[in-house]
């Protein structure tokens, strides 16, 4: 019978994910007293990080109660134990290795310990800081980033459009004269993902699709103009129709810098106002160089500025569309002016009533898969929700590619009939820009 592992647990796994503890099957899972050291400066804030801090805190809580860790306790039926590792002292191998008495190389003195005290178990540290998996690997300890909710393949991360190069003529023409095609008539040999896009080729002619899951069919896509913000290729095409959707309640957008992510979900924001109470649009703030906003001068609002001027960016493009003095413009100002459209640090949407708006939620390939979900399962009724990103533009140093919230959130969601996603591949906002984008 194989024997249980022990999972070593990291800091940064539990701001990553707060219910970590319960991910790893009948295997036991040690938290080193250096961790609970550090989870204490998180616990103050309004990130999602000090949120993940005060939830597993309040887990721990009320997983241990009165009891001592006496060899562990239970974290459930069919569950390992839960045990909090004092410190040890350090091997004369890692004081060779590493000179500094830092809270990493504490978690590799425990780590090591128990690797000797279990000798007939596998001990494994789970760290999301790939230089500690590296620091414990080169002392022959067993070391993973944590998995749980890891997309398996990048390389085949669902695009949302799909392109068939193998029609007719007439079944194009027949789909330009009825608006639509049944599964049937369309052939198409893999079967359609609810609210998947297709540009389907003859020989002559091409036309776009929209396989939509209420009616079962496939439905032709018209460029449409959003507040002013024309379509220039395919996929902007069918991000419109998604964004303009009303059936489609939540839309993610996936795409390198200059395709129109953004752009295009506040257009399509703008041009629903009627029917949306309001327009939220927000980006997680990840601080640069390691210094938290609180180094930055001014209040709140000052210090937030620069990480929001992206978004107000966009809404000046929108503006431009028009003349100053145009209805369309001056509804963009009143907008903002009542308080209808919100330009906002994510933070700060914290406790606000999701309960019909409009939310665009930028730069999502930022925020975890736990955090994506917090936002979601915060929707009220007749609420659209719109993550947009790239998910080669990570500025968190605890995501990647496979792990990033905006990535998981397109490969659970896929097939599910209020769920659309559509990869941007082509740039549009300068022959400089897609050229730099490409080759640099």
């Amino acid at each position: 019978m194989t024997k249980s592992k022990v999972f070593v647990i990291d800091t940064n796994v539990i701001l990553h994910d707060h219910e970590c503890i319960y991910h790893f099957n009948d295997n036991d899972v040690v938290l080193p007293i250096t961790v609970l050291e550090e989870l204490d400066r998180f616990k103050r804030g309004n990130d999602q990080i000090n949120f993940q801090a005060r939830q597993f805190v309040r887990i721990l809580d009320e997983i241990v109660g009165n009891e001592l860790f006496n060899g562990g306790i239970s974290l459930g039926v069919n569950k390992g134990k839960l045990t909090i590792e004092t410190g040890k002292p350090f091997s004369e191998k890692l004081k060779e290795s590493f000179r500094e008495d830092i809270p990493d190389h504490r978690i590799l003195a425990i780590t090591e310990y128990l690797r000797e005290k279990y000798r007939d178990r596998k001990v494994i540290l789970v760290t999301k800081d790939v230089n500690l998996r590296m620091k414990a690997k080169s002392l022959h300890i067993e070391s993973e980033d944590y998995k749980n909710d890891k997309v398996q393949d990048i390389n085949v991360l669902y695009q949302g459009i799909r392109e068939n190069k193998a029609y007719n003529d007439q079944m194009i023409a027949q789909l330009y004269e009825n608006n639509y095609l049944t599964i049937e008539e369309a052939g198409i040999e893999k079967p359609p993902f609810a609210n998947e896009f297709f540009i389907l080729k003859s020989s002559r002619s091409s036309v776009l699709a929209h396989y939509t899951p209420f009616r079962q069919r496939f439905e032709r896509v018209d460029k449409k103009i959003a507040y002013g913000i024309k379509p220039r290729n395919a996929e902007q095409t069918f991000s419109i129709h998604a964004l303009l959707d009303p059936e489609i309640k939540l839309v993610s957008l996936t795409g390198k810098a200059g395709t129109g992510k953004t752009l295009l979900a506040l257009a399509a924001a703008i041009a629903q106002h009627g029917i949306y109470e309001q327009i939220l649009l927000a980006r997680p703030i990840v601080a640069l160089s390691n210094r938290d906003i609180g180094f930055l001068p001014g209040d709140a609002e000052e210090k937030v500025s620069p990480y929001m001027q992206p978004l107000f960016d966009n809404l000046a493009v929108i503006k431009r569309c028009f003349s100053p003095v145009s209805q369309e413009y001056r509804l963009i100002e009143e907008l903002k002016k009542d308080e209808r459209l919100v330009i906002s640090p994510l933070a700060f949407i914290r406790g606000r009533s999701l309960s019909n708006c409009f939310f665009i939620i930028d730069e999502a390939q930022n925020l975890t898969p736990h955090e994506v979900k917090t936002i979601i399962t915060r929707a009220g009724e007749g609420t659209k929700m719109v993550f947009t990103g790239d998910i080669q533009q990570i500025d968190s140093p605890y995501l990647d590619m496979q792990s990033n919230g905006l990535a998981y959130l397109t490969d659970r969601m896929k097939g599910q009939d209020i769920f659309a996603h559509i990869n941007l591949v082509k740039g549009e906002r300068s022959y400089l820009a897609e050229l730099a984008s490409d080759l640099l």
